[in-house]
């Protein structure tokens, strides 16, 4: 696949993610619409499922849609260093559109809304206890778990027919989804669990850039914790393959 093809179809498939996943949160955050208040279960739920569209549309490059998953790739050597910057791009990029597209479709709802100096969390990760070094390590173990279970999942058994019979893979991209909500639900009540330096960037830069009324500051104090943290722990999750037996 061309450089070219690995940026663009990262894009479309992390313009989904974070429309969808920027979406949900907008949907229980904001005062006037139909989920306001639906919840913590729900915002997560909402990002699994954004994942699982986000990967299904992106499956020409991997359906990375994600930084960390692409270095931990390159780290255990099953992707090229040369292609990391594409995706890297493509995922960036897409990002901050997706985060774009969900402002525009809540734009009245933003107008509206009744405390508009607390929406960056629509867009972007918060800690609920501030201590910075602490976040960035629960932001590395989640991430670690993520990509160390893509790296180490076992592939499905196939039929004759090559259709999978069971296994992570015959799950497709749903499998992902359910990684993506279990960490949520065990491991995001500290930091929201950006675990995706694209996913938490993008849409920050869309927040500082956006004409959204009364809004806060993108607290660029934090914005390097969900960028460090999941590359660390996608790091280590790719130093793990070296060190288990095969």
């Amino acid at each position: 696949m061309s450089y070219g093809e690995i940026f663009v179809w990262e894009l479309i498939g992390t313009a989904c993610l974070t429309l969808l996943g920027c979406g949900v949160v907008a949907n229980v955050v904001l005062t006037r619409t139909l989920g306001h208040n639906g919840g913590w279960l729900l915002v997560n739920f909402g990002w699994g499922f954004a994942v699982f569209a986000g990967a299904s549309l992106a499956a020409p490059s991997g359906a990375h849609i994600n930084p960390a998953v692409t270095l931990g790739l390159a780290v255990a050597d099953r992707l090229d260093w040369d292609q990391v910057p594409f995706y890297f791009a493509g995922q960036l990029v897409g990002a901050f559109l997706g985060a774009v597209l969900c402002w525009l479709s809540y734009k009245r709802q933003f107008d509206t809304h009744d405390n508009p100096g607390g929406t960056l969390g629509i867009f972007s990760t918060g800690p609920t206890v501030r201590s910075l070094p602490w976040n960035a390590l629960t932001e590395t173990i989640a991430t670690f778990v993520l990509v160390a279970w893509i790296l180490l999942s076992p592939p499905a058994a196939t039929g004759a027919d090559g259709v999978p019979q069971f296994g992570n893979e015959a799950l497709g991209y749903a499998a992902v989804a359910f990684v993506v909500i279990g960490i949520g639900n065990s491991l995001g009540g500290p930091t929201g669990y950006a675990i995706n330096p694209a996913r938490d960037l993008g849409p920050r830069l869309a927040y500082a850039v956006l004409p959204i009324r009364g809004k806060g500051t993108p607290d660029w104090g934090y914005s390097w914790v969900p960028i460090v943290g999941p590359l660390l722990g996608a790091t280590l999750a790719g130093l793990l393959v070296y060190i288990l037996p095969s």
